[in-house]
Formats: structure tokens, C-alpha cells, sequence
């Protein structure tokens, strides 16, 4: 059994990483509203982390990531039903961004804390991901800065966090190609850095 100074150790650990997960998805929340009503739905630098294989390692790539609502399935099928209903990308840009500036964004409590990115069926990136089954995202924007290390996972196709990334992009994208992957990176906030921290 261990010691109760022991025990009170583990639980300022986790509250300590219930913490940075709390901050950096508020942080995600923010940003993320912020280029949707001023920055015309464009990511801005804290929506593409660059991604690498190790700690000190070189960058593979700059990536687009999402954050994902915890249950989906509605804004699935409004993303879904606004991509079918017209053909013209500019109708549907406008749709979604009005959509994700009202209050998508306005409950971080909401979102779940793993994110997911859309890759080509032929990309190299992806599967160097997969193969290495772990990699680091790193975030920068306004003076803060995110280094996540996270499990790197393959996304079967009725996976919700699939769809929900698949419909999102198809948004903004219209040429998404057949046989598209989605990757989804579950962060390890035990080895997770902030700086500044959280408060």
C-alpha cells in the first residue's frame, strides 16, 4: 500500500495533467472561434501543429488537426446534410463558418481531448505515423506553446471521430479523394509540456 504522502502525489499528478488537458483545449476552443469569425475559417498557426517522430527529432510535416465534439453525431450529419445540399464550395464555406462562429466553440467541456487529421490515401506522412504507432505535436500561437506526445491510431471508416473529420473537411475542401485516412493522436498529458503553463 502506498504511503499517503505517495498517494497525494499521484493525485496532484492528475490533477495536474486534468489541468493542462483543460487548458490547452480552452486555448483550442478560442483559437479556433477566433479564425472562424475573423480570419474567414482559414487554420491559423495553433490549428497546424508541426508533428514529429521523436522528442528532439526533426519535424515530418505541418499538419491539420481537428478537435472533435465527445459525441458527434449531430454535427455529423448537419456537416454531412450541408455538404449535400449544394455543390458550390462558396455555399458551403459560408454555411460552415457561420455554423462553427456561434457557439461550436463556446463549450470546451465538450470536446474530447483526441484530435484527428485527414490524409491522402497515397501519403507518406500517414503511413510513417502509423507504422511508428507515436509521434509529438507541437503548437505555437500567441505566445503559447504546446509539446504533446501521443498515440498515433488508424481511424476505421464507422468510426465517429472518422466521419465527423471526414464531413468537417469536406466543407472546406471539395476534392477530398477517394480512400482518404483519418488518424486520430491520443495525447499523453503526463509527458505533455505548456509553456507558459497552466495557470
Amino acid at each position: 500500500m502506498p504511503a499517503a504522502d505517495d498517494a497525494e502525489n499521484v493525485i496532484r499528478l492528475d490533477s495536474a495533467q486534468e489541468a493542462l488537458k483543460r487548458h490547452f483545449l480552452g486555448w483550442q476552443c478560442r483559437i479556433r472561434q477566433h479564425a472562424m469569425r475573423k480570419g474567414g475559417g482559414r487554420p491559423s498557426s495553433g490549428m497546424c501543429p508541426t508533428v514529429g517522430l521523436g522528442g528532439g527529432g526533426a519535424a515530418l510535416a505541418e499538419l491539420v488537426v481537428l478537435i472533435n465534439q465527445k459525441d458527434p453525431a449531430d454535427t455529423t450529419a448537419k456537416f454531412r446534410h450541408m455538404v449535400r445540399k449544394t455543390h458550390d464550395p462558396k455555399e458551403r464555406l459560408e454555411g460552415v463558418i457561420k455554423e462553427l462562429s456561434a457557439a461550436y466553440f463556446q463549450y470546451p467541456e465538450e470536446f474530447s481531448d483526441v484530435m484527428t487529421a485527414l490524409f491522402g490515401p497515397a501519403s507518406n506522412i500517414a503511413d510513417r505515423l502509423v507504422e511508428a504507432g507515436h509521434c509529438v505535436l507541437r503548437f505555437d500561437q500567441y505566445s503559447q506553446k504546446f509539446a504533446i506526445p501521443c498515440r498515433v491510431d488508424l481511424l476505421a471508416e464507422d468510426d465517429p471521430a472518422w466521419q465527423s473529420t471526414f464531413w468537417h473537411n469536406s466543407l472546406f475542401n471539395p476534392n477530398i479523394p477517394g480512400g482518404a485516412r483519418v488518424l486520430a493522436f491520443t495525447p499523453d498529458w503526463a509527458e505533455a509540456q505548456a509553456d507558459p503553463p497552466a495557470a
